[in-house]
């Protein structure tokens, strides 16, 4: 069974690595049980490393990191892990390993052996047939490939989901699908989502909140109607602004 979704809290949380750069800067936030976040913001923002922080892949330098209510180092780090999806661009696939096989290990990792059923239910969940399980990974198209990657990360029934740019390798038109795939299962599942992206229109589409990250700092905390509205300030102005330009210039090509 899922876990129940739970908040995610920032306390003070900064990162310096060892040659002096500051790539998070005094975040502190917290992340509702249940909702569907996006961070935006240009390459070396900063995003990437407050998501990793979550999960314990990057120990902040400064601050405190909590999941529902409780530090992320109360416990062993797999222990923290099993609790939460973590989905990457690139997936990280076992190429020497069935499609099955890559979405069980989770549960081989927790001890249940027995595990077939669940690879199928799973597999189910994310729109891929069950006999997908007997393939090697790279007889899949990309797109297929990370719909097993978030098969994957649902295994063990997390309550949080961490998505650091899942899309950014594919298709316009498969990153589109799979986007509202996501959603879907957020809705359903009853997840606490954290969507890492530097693109603004899907962060607009998707997430129910966007915080707007820049030199390490959370320089927007707002609903995407908000920012449409141009309540979020100059940097997210900046992001918003593309995806506007090319809704006009598409609008005029229509006429």
């Amino acid at each position: 069974m899922p876990e129940q979704s739970r908040s995610v809290t920032f306390k003070n949380v900064s990162k310096v690595w060892p040659e002096g750069v500051k790539a998070v800067d005094g975040v502190s936030l917290e992340v509702a049980a249940g909702s569907f976040v996006a961070l935006v913001g240009a390459s070396g923002s900063g995003k990437s490393t407050l998501l990793k922080m979550v999960n314990r892949l990057i120990a902040p330098s400064a601050g405190q990191v909590l999941v529902g209510g409780e530090s992320v180092d109360a416990g062993p780090a797999p222990d923290l892990r099993r609790r939460i999806g973590y989905v990457f661009q690139n997936v990280g696939l076992f190429p020497h390993m069935r499609v099955g096989e890559n979405v069980a290990i989770g549960l081989r990792l927790a001890g249940e052996k027995d595990n077939a059923g669940r690879v199928a239910e799973l597999l189910d969940l994310v729109e891929l047939s069950p006999e997908i399980a007997a393939r090697m990974p790279d007889a899949l198209s990309g797109g297929q490939r990370q719909r097993v990657g978030v098969a994957r990360a649902l295994a063990t029934g997390p309550g949080i989901l961490l998505m650091d740019e899942p899309f950014g390798a594919l298709d316009p038109v498969t990153r589109d699908g799979l986007g509202k795939a996501i959603r879907a299962l957020h809705d359903r599942m009853g997840l606490t989502t954290i969507l890492v992206t530097h693109d603004m229109a899907e962060a607009l589409l998707l997430a129910d909140r966007v915080l707007v990250m820049e030199k390490g700092r959370i320089v927007a905390d707002a609903t995407p109607r908000e920012l449409l509205a141009g309540k979020g300030g100059p940097a997210a102005d900046a992001l918003v602004a593309v995806p506007r330009e090319q809704a006009h210039r598409l609008a005029e090509l229509e006429k």
